[in-house]
């Protein structure tokens, strides 16, 4: 059996340019042959959603010399691109994480290194404001160190280019072969940190971007004649959203915004909630503790880089309702293009993107008002693209964009999900329906009764290390073969494979090919409307089955729902 793992881990664990504590930490581990396959058994990849990955020592972990050689292979790409863009610089954010802060200053020094300037901010930030200020500063790219809503064992390294979206296949895979270039990490060059701030390599910014930031979220504020009284719970799970949340919240007005204490402030070991995700319902323990306490209407968490946002509800009973990405997309869909409408400033050529695993609920409102939907793979770098080619051709007004994970934006001055803008909107929406004697599951039932009952349930298979990863290929491999062509007794209309741009129409079985850029997607389409999708995650060791039914009723479309998920999930997981 190849064994290159152990020649790699002998190399870090000898060679004296690694510190010393990196060293201990590998010494450690001698006797543990599994820990040790693990950490140097791959390179941590770097993709478009840039690297992420488990803080240690090793190949296949975050640290601070992988973070060098990834810096250096950007660096290089700007290089590349000429003088104009080495010194327009790259902006870097980072988040609260365990290393955040140590890793963006490696990142800069890297870069200083290379004589491009870097606008480094003095402490950390949202996700959404790195995208922010490589618009609003011109910067050539951007770099923030953020692991999103993973648990505390993890970080990572996403990169923006000039546009303030993540980067896109092409520019992943120049970086890429750059970071292989370098064969032994002290071939990098890191500059010594004294001298990049003499030399003015690297320039501290903050609240003077902050402000600039929240006049313009401000700006996307569609309505003024709301209850602002409305008792709302917030956490921000003690991550980077406490400050500019609440400083938008309160500039617009809103006067009973109630944060969680044991979550408001930055906490790298995510204390009181293990897996600090607010899709899942149990971040919301203590904000449930507290909106049961307080009375409160609406309960909303952000995640730790404050680029998802996720909501709770109180009913008429007086027990939170979790909403999902769907629920809460078209929550905001119907809001921002019925009030822009009643105020006439829904632009003719208005439009909205979502990707192609989020449901249909919120295409159906779109419609009505003549605002067109457009499907993108997954990810804001996709969705936000878009905006992109609107703005290139003008044939489209883009008006909001979203995915079923959770992820919304509004406006153009962001390119990403963002929880700052999409807080505000939120609240404001909930102030509003308010007003108008509703609460946002009233709201969302009366969507339901329009447009028919969209129900949708997610399901993600954790499979880690090298057996997992391989096996998740074979699922993926295997169910591309052979496939249900009847579910329920409802047939399958269309089954598309994004891995090969195929659009099959199983009746005729016609071929056709499909405008979406290759991603290892299958997404199959049935004869009453329901559809369903299985991809393997990007950026977690997961694959990912998305299942949606339309009934003319919530039970029927439950009852779709639950076949389902036996037929689908029984035969993925008989391919081990």
């Amino acid at each position: 059996m190849d064994k290159k793992y152990m020649d790699k881990y002998n190399y870090w664990k000898t060679n004296k340019f690694f510190s010393e504590e990196t060293r201990e930490e590998l010494k450690s581990i001698e006797n543990d042959e599994k820990e040790i396959e693990d950490r140097f058994y791959k390179e941590l990849e770097f993709g478009t959603a840039g690297l992420r990955g488990k803080i240690g020592a090793g190949t296949n972990r975050m640290n601070t010399y992988i973070i060098s050689r990834a810096a250096n292979g950007l660096a290089e790409y700007i290089e590349s691109k000429g003088k104009s863009y080495t010194e327009r610089g790259v902006a870097i954010a980072y988040d609260c994480r365990h290393f955040s802060k140590e890793f963006a200053m490696t990142s800069a020094l890297v870069l200083a290194a290379h004589n491009i300037k870097v606008y480094l901010f003095e402490s950390l930030r949202p996700t959404p404001v790195l995208s922010f200020t490589v618009r609003h500063l011109n910067t050539a790219a951007g770099i923030v160190v953020t692991a999103s809503h993973n648990p505390k064992i993890y970080n990572g390294f996403k990169v923006y280019w000039e546009d303030g979206a993540q980067i896109l296949q092409e520019t992943a895979d120049s970086i890429t072969e750059n970071i292989l270039k370098v064969k032994d990490f002290q071939d990098i060059k890191i500059m010594d940190e004294k001298e990049a701030f003499k030399k003015g390599l690297i320039t501290y910014i903050g609240s003077e971007i902050d402000d600039k930031y929240v006049e313009k979220v401000k700006s996307l504020s569609l309505r003024d004649n709301i209850d602002k009284k409305i008792n709302i719970v917030y956490t921000p799970l003690n991550g980077t959203g406490n400050i500019l949340v609440r400083r938008v919240l309160k500039e617009r007005g809103f006067t009973n915004i109630n944060v969680v204490p044991e979550q408001e402030h930055p906490d790298a070991d995510f204390t009181t909630v293990p897996y600090p995700n607010p899709e899942d319902s149990r971040a919301f323990e203590y904000a449930e503790k507290l909106g049961h306490k307080i009375n409160a209407e609406l309960l909303f968490a952000t995640d730790p880089d404050c680029d998802r946002l996720a909501i709770m509800v109180r009913n008429n009973d007086g027990k939170y309702i979790a909403f999902n990405g769907n629920q809460t997309g078209a929550i905001l869909v119907k809001y921002i293009i019925e009030s822009m409408n009643e105020l006439n400033i829904l632009p003719s050529n208005g439009a909205i993107v979502k990707s192609i695993v989020t449901g249909d609920l919120g295409k159906a409102i779109a419609s009505k008002y003549g605002v067109k939907t457009f499907e993108t793979l997954t990810g804001f770098k996709n969705i936000c693209g878009k905006e992109d080619d609107f703005e290139r051709t003008g044939e489209n007004q883009f008006i909001f964009g979203y995915e079923e994970s959770i992820g919304y934006v509004a406006g153009t001055f962001v390119r990403d999900k963002d929880a700052v803008i999409s807080s505000m909107l939120l609240c404001e929406a909930a102030a509003y329906y308010k007003k108008l004697g509703k609460n946002l599951n009233e709201v969302l039932e009366d969507i339901y009764k329009e447009y028919g009952y969209y129900k949708e349930n997610l399901i993600s298979l954790v499979l880690e290390g090298i057996e997992g990863s391989n096996r998740i290929k074979r699922m993926m491999e295997g169910y591309r073969k052979d496939f249900p062509y009847e579910i329920n007794g409802v047939k399958l209309k269309q089954y598309i494979d994004y891995k090969y741009s195929k659009i099959t129409d199983i009746k005729s079985g016609n071929v056709s090919k499909c405008d979406i850029p290759v991603s290892n997607v299958l997404k199959f389409i049935l004869e009453d409307g329901s559809w369903y999708a299985v991809r393997p995650s990007g950026t977690e060791p997961k694959i990912k089955l998305y299942m949606y039914s339309i009934g003319k009723n919530s039970s029927e479309a439950e009852e779709k729902l639950s076949v389902m998920k036996d037929i689908i999930l029984g035969k993925l997981q008989s391919i081990k």
